[in-house]
């Protein structure tokens, strides 16, 4: 298990690729910096060619980064700590002629497990990720979303306290989606750390602690999710009754009529100051003052329009 320090550390991390064409190199990483806590679920967003698989084979260490360190718990990347990551490609290859369990029992031998060991956990593995019925059945009648499930697993088999998941909602139906985020969320319950990366705003919004924005090869955004939205407040909402027709734009000017209530939107602390008491003082009754917040894809929208 991991330590008290953080699980993943990335620093300036920096990557080029050499043109055959043009014979010359093309940066694609040009300062990833960001930090992964311990037992929470790390958001990694940008469009696509931002570089976020690119940084994830850097970690897993497919690629060589040219400069910047990986770490750790603060030691530097390396066979060993590799040992204790699940991964979860966005685009998983199978053997559409295995089963569900042969499957798992080919990724137990290539990871070395003993195979009593890969046996016992792949019935527990296939009840977590929803598909207990169908260890034996072909991999080339699974849909996308239990095709999905079945990666969670292998990535899952080792019993990983990090997992790093590639785009793990693409291709899925909401319904699939539920279901990815239902079993992430359940991992991390179980104490798992999960670092994925994603250009699905939505599910992101629903499910991460923190997260970091990632827009031409550099991290322009990180931080905690709540702690993002929480400073992006666009203006306040109020919903009062209790004041007649004609005292309305006397009172409070802009209202707008809301079934059987009123609702005023003002920019800032100062004008709901100035408002509530007029409110009050002419008979009106707050139901209710709701800050109206940038959601996370407005903030992302600012970051890589910026």
């Amino acid at each position: 298990m991991w330590g008290d320090r953080d699980v993943l550390t990335l620093r300036n991390v920096c990557k080029s690729f050499r043109s055959d064409f043009l014979r010359r190199q093309i940066p694609v990483l040009k300062g990833i910096t960001m930090t992964v806590g311990r037992g929470e679920i790390y958001g990694f967003l940008g469009v696509n060619g931002a570089g976020k698989t690119t940084t994830i084979k850097c970690i897993l260490g497919l690629l060589t980064p040219d400069r910047g360190s990986i770490e750790m718990e603060g030691r530097p990347l390396d066979r060993q700590s590799r040992q204790r990551i699940g991964f979860l490609p966005e685009n998983p290859y199978f053997y559409d002629y295995l089963s569900a369990r042969e499957y798992l029992a080919l990724v137990g031998a290539l990871f070395s497990l003993p195979s009593r060991e890969t046996a016992c956990r792949t019935g527990e593995l296939l009840a977590q990720v929803g598909l207990p019925e169908v260890g034996s059945l072909k991999l080339r009648k699974f849909s996308k979303g239990m095709t999905q499930r079945l990666g969670l697993a292998a990535a899952l088999l080792g019993d990983p306290d990090l997992l790093i998941l590639d785009e793990p909602f693409s291709g899925l139906d909401p319904i699939g989606r539920k279901e990815i985020r239902d079993l992430l969320l359940a991992c991390r319950e179980r104490g798992k750390t999960i670092f994925f990366s994603s250009h699905i705003l939505q599910d992101m919004e629903l499910m991460v602690d923190r997260i970091g924005i990632v827009h031409g090869g550099q991290t322009t955004r990180e931080g905690k999710l709540a702690d993002l939205i929480s400073h992006s407040v666009q203006a306040i909402q109020i919903v009062f009754t209790g004041i007649p027709p004609d005292r309305i734009a006397e009172v409070a000017p802009g209202a707008l009529e809301r079934d059987e209530a009123r609702e005023l939107t003002v920019d800032d602390e100062a004008q709901l100051a100035e408002v509530l008491p007029r409110i009050m003082a002419a008979g009106g009754q707050i139901r209710s003052i709701t800050p109206l917040k940038r959601t996370l894809e407005e903030i992302f929208l600012r970051e890589v329009k910026a």
